[in-house]
């Protein structure tokens, strides 16, 4: 789904839609799945419902899982659909995914929640 982009993003393609709540969203089994291969470290017991960290055009937010996201789909809430190019969705667009070691550090900077992801 992901592919790396470079030495903070991976590069995927999802089908962007927005959504009326307060959250992005892609569905549970997906998100878990990317958590598992891109955020774990392997070490311990880790949670694989942590937030990741896309970027959609400028925008960093942090993402959950969702039951009722249709798969390899993004839905994000329409107030930050609002400053994209995203016309007629649900329309498939690139994505960056964060690198689990850089989390914090854009969401700091983009005035995000932080999470536990990365840490």
């Amino acid at each position: 789904m992901f592919e790396v982009f470079s030495r903070g993003y991976y590069l995927g393609r999802l089908y962007v839609t927005p959504t009326d709540g307060s959250r992005a969203l892609m569905h549970s089994d997906q998100h878990e799945r990317v958590n598992e291969e891109l955020y774990a470290t392997g070490e311990g017991l880790e949670r694989l419902d942590a937030p990741l960290v896309m970027k959609l055009e400028s925008r960093h937010f942090p993402v959950h899982g969702g039951e009722d996201v249709p798969t390899n789909t993004l839905a994000v809430p329409e107030e930050l659909l609002e400053d994209t190019r995203v016309r007629n969705p649900p329309s498939l667009r690139e994505v960056f995914l964060a690198r689990r070691e850089r989390v914090q550090q854009l969401l700091s900077f983009s005035g995000g929640v932080h999470t536990d992801a990365g840490t």
